[in-house]
């Protein structure tokens, strides 16, 4: 089957600024054996999806955006290259990761200021979950250039619906802290989130921090969902001491895992000390006004009463609301 390219790509924009994109490079991705011609990429920074696991699951979008690209902005080079290799696309990559962002921000901005389609990627998923894209794109839209999304597989969407926990409202947590100390406190502030919770953490620590979780959240169900996509995927449901317990002993640990939570039973309003730590942690990636929608939606609070926090917090000098 021969694939064609999607109609209502947007045009490619030009002005009178330098344009560096390296016109020679071929253009195409394989599909089926068989190489695919991409159509033109606009100028601007596209945010895209890669496969969690199994390289199949991957947008025609995705492969067009990837081959189209000027330059591919990723975690780690090595990785990417093998989706790339898999499916014959050529583009250049650089790194953009936590441990570089500072210095490699500044040159993506140049590439769009010159005119280029830069793409963003993660390691695996969607691109901004639990990594350092964030600051790219509030950069690029502070400076007034388009942000294109192109959504596809992700790891925590993947996990809530496999879990068979309630898929109605959820909070992603990401990653606990390390510190024992830290994880126990976060795992305070949260108790009380009138939703699914959904956590990622790897396998050398799987069995501790589930152990804090059946500390801190009770005997609630949870499910641990390990190598999602991949050949070894597992879906294990159970209390969290249960959990905690499979994983302590001589369980299967190598991989990435996903942990999702029951909400708490007939939870309780969250005190004032967590809803105001959970603004904080908001407002740190964002303005107030998302942070007021994240954290009403997370705790079941009027947006009001959150709003209104959210300022005395400001008003306190604490730095919080700005």
């Amino acid at each position: 089957m021969t694939l064609s390219p999607l109609a209502g790509t947007m045009p490619i924009m030009r002005d009178n600024r330098t344009d560096i994109r390296a016109n020679s490079r071929p253009k195409t991705y394989i599909v089926a054996g068989r190489p695919v011609e991409s159509p033109a990429l606009a100028t601007g920074l596209h945010l895209v999806a890669t496969p969690i696991g199994n390289l199949r699951d991957i947008t025609i979008r995705a492969l067009e955006t990837l081959a189209a690209a000027d330059v591919i902005a990723c975690e780690d080079t090595r990785i990417t290259r093998r989706l790339l290799d898999h499916y014959g696309i050529a583009t250049p990559l650089t790194p953009y990761h936590e441990h570089n962002a500072a210095a490699a921000r500044p040159k993506l901005l140049a590439r769009l200021a010159a005119g280029q389609a830069v793409a963003l990627v993660s390691d695996a998923g969607t691109p901004l979950v639990s990594d350092p894209g964030f600051k790219l794109v509030r950069a690029a839209r502070e400076a007034g250039y388009p942000v294109i999304a192109a959504p596809g597989a992700s790891a925590l969407l993947t996990a809530l619906t496999s879990s068979g926990l309630p898929t109605d409202r959820f909070f992603f947590e990401g990653f606990l802290p390390a510190k024992d100390g830290q994880r126990k406190a976060r795992i305070a502030e949260v108790a009380q989130v009138a939703a699914t919770l959904i956590l990622y953490e790897g396998g050398a620590r799987v069995a501790r921090t589930l152990a804090a979780l059946a500390e801190g959240l009770g005997p609630r169900q949870a499910a641990v969902c390990r190598e999602l996509t991949k050949l070894h995927e597992e879906v294990r449901r159970g209390t969290l001491a249960e959990l905690a317990e499979h994983y302590a002993t001589d369980a299967e640990t190598r991989g990435e895992f996903t942990i999702v939570i029951d909400p708490p039973a007939d939870a309780a309003p969250p005190d004032a000390d967590t809803v105001d730590a959970l603004l904080r942690r908001a407002l740190q990636n964002g303005s107030v006004k998302d942070a007021v929608s994240d954290v009403a939606a997370a705790t079941g609070l009027p947006r009001r009463a959150v709003y209104q926090r959210a300022l005395a917090l400001g008003e306190g000098g604490d730095g919080a609301a700005k």
